[in-house]
């Protein structure tokens, strides 16, 4: 395990860091919590009396607020509606602290937003309004204009794709090919619908098991092998130079070609689960934070396995603090 000395050093560099860029689908959750005491008499469903209600970032827009926790700037591009939902992404961006100024609006998509119901011990339903077609060209072409400007004074580039339609081929060629030319880290939290070749040439791949296996299955190889395996066909079919493969309740398998050459896996370190929601979110933006801070790829999993294991004992779309991870660092240390 890493040492708690080379752990709190990486956090420290935190503060060191040029802005992120994340470049993804946006969107708000929204909360509706209460309590069931019975069922409709109108259908076969629950009635949920409601005793809270609350609004969060969501999707991409959950990465950039993970990195503010963490103390880490960042810069969000995506693209929202021109309806109410818009305005309510926008106000919750400006409430966080983070910049609106590579949000696009494009009056023929709707701005997704999620409503989970739920109660303290599980989520009845969830409602979601969104738009999946890709992007039009013109919202393209405006898109990549305000990546362009932001690429040259950020540390690195966050591609969140979640198949909401703004991932498209010419957005990925486009966005790889300038990360290339300036010399900047670009890692991608895949999404299991978008073609897998559009991922070629990532510096970084953070599928999860599902999504590994379904992206070498799409590559036309036997995807019913070991997690070793699946990161060595993304890593030479993908021309990638670092894979992670998070594992659920097994952790994560990573192979760095720029480190040993060797598939390292490290256990879960979550002692608590109450809700998923944002963990992918969480440890992508912990792991990009450490390593544009001088981590190597398997110090970054140990503080993204750790930001994960906070955040999942939490209830809804949750952050993590650079306290909250030393102090969970500390605990599972002494175990």
């Amino acid at each position: 395990m890493i040492s708690k000395d080379r752990f709190k050093s990486i956090i420290d560099n935190f503060s060191t860091i040029d802005p992120v860029l994340v470049v993804g689908d946006v969107g708000v959750d929204k909360y509706s919590s209460g309590q069931v005491n019975r069922i409709s008499p109108e259908a076969p469903v629950p009635i949920l009396e409601v005793k809270k209600e609350w609004l969060k970032l969501g999707l991409a827009t959950n990465v950039s607020d993970n990195l503010k926790s963490l103390g880490v700037n960042s810069t969000i591009c995506g693209v929202i509606g021109d309806d109410k939902n818009a305005n309510v992404l926008e106000s919750l961006l400006d409430d966080s602290g983070l910049k609106t100024w590579g949000i696009l609006r494009d009056a023929d998509r709707m701005t997704t937003f999620k409503e989970r119901v739920v109660t303290d011990t599980q989520q009845i339903c969830r409602i979601d309004y969104e738009t999946k077609e890709p992007i039009g060209n013109d919202t393209t072409s405006r898109l990549i204009e305000r990546i362009d400007e932001f690429i040259p004074t950020h540390s690195a580039v966050i591609l969140e794709d979640y198949g909401k339609g703004l991932v498209t081929e010419r957005i990925c060629s486009h966005l790889f090919s300038h990360c290339k030319e300036h010399g900047k880290m670009i890692c991608v939290d895949p999404s299991r619908t978008t073609p897998v070749h559009w991922y070629k040439g990532a510096t970084l791949l953070k599928p999860n098991h599902l999504e590994a296996k379904l992206m070498v299955n799409a590559l036309g190889y036997n995807s019913d092998v070991a997690p070793v395996e699946l990161a060595k066909i993304l890593i030479d079919k993908l021309s990638l130079e670092k894979v992670i493969i998070t594992l659920g309740a097994k952790g994560m398998g990573m192979l760095d070609t720029k480190g040993s050459g060797e598939f390292t896996e490290i256990p879960t370190v979550a002692r608590e689960v109450f809700d998923v929601s944002g963990a992918g979110d969480t440890a992508i933006s912990t792991i990009v934070a450490a390593m544009s801070a001088g981590a190597n790829l398997e110090e970054a999993g140990w503080l993204g396995n750790c930001a994960s294991g906070v955040v999942v004992g939490k209830k809804g779309t949750a952050l993590v603090t650079t306290d909250e991870l030393v102090s969970y660092f500390e605990r599972i240390k002494t175990k």
